[in-house]
């Protein structure tokens, strides 16, 4: 049994551990994929439970849910999202994101959605230049060449791990490249 300063002292030391351990964490992944560890991700729900605790992705969180993808993006997986920011849906042109979010267009919120989805988990480390197929049906073209480039868009946060899959946050909105903005 211990005595009230050797429970003290333990008590103390764990303390000063766990404010050790959570000193240099930070809330946002870089693009280097170990900036955010499996430890920090442990416990996080599917997708878009996971994105919705994130700064910087209520848009496309809106959107998820007004295109019916909610139980899709949290089923089994795994899904690897291009996830792109409030401000990259800011930056469509003006109006398009208010019509997409109308009950008539779910089915093209979808398409556009899905076209930022790649079956699998394709963590940081693992893109190469290339091609990847998404749930939507075209392929997104990846470089690696200056950094990392989804269809010429940047991934600003690498590696959001989630319980079925990860999220790369990008700095764009992706369009199916049968779709044109002016159209929407």
């Amino acid at each position: 049994m211990m005595g009230p300063s050797t429970r003290t002292a333990v008590v103390t030391l764990c303390a000063a551990l766990l404010l050790a351990a959570c000193a240099g964490r930070s809330d946002d992944a870089s693009l280097d994929p170990s900036a955010a560890s499996d430890a920090e991700s442990a416990g996080r729900g599917g997708l878009v439970e996971t994105a919705t605790t994130r700064d910087g992705l209520a848009s496309f969180i809106r959107a998820v849910e007004a295109a019916d993808l909610t139980d899709t993006l949290q089923s089994d997986g795994p899904f690897t999202i291009f996830a792109p920011t409030d401000e990259a849906f800011a930056a469509l042109p003006a109006g398009v994101l208010d019509r997409l979010l109308l009950p008539e267009n779910t089915r093209l919120l979808a398409r556009i959605l899905t076209y930022h989805v790649v079956p699998g988990e394709i963590l940081a480390g693992d893109i190469v230049t290339g091609r990847l197929a998404t749930l939507e049906g075209f392929d997104l073209r990846i470089d690696t060449t200056a950094g990392m480039s989804v269809n010429g868009t940047n991934i600003l946060i690498a590696d959001i791990r989630a319980s079925n899959g990860v999220i790369h946050v990008i700095d764009a909105v992706l369009l199916p490249p049968d779709l044109d903005v002016d159209s929407l």
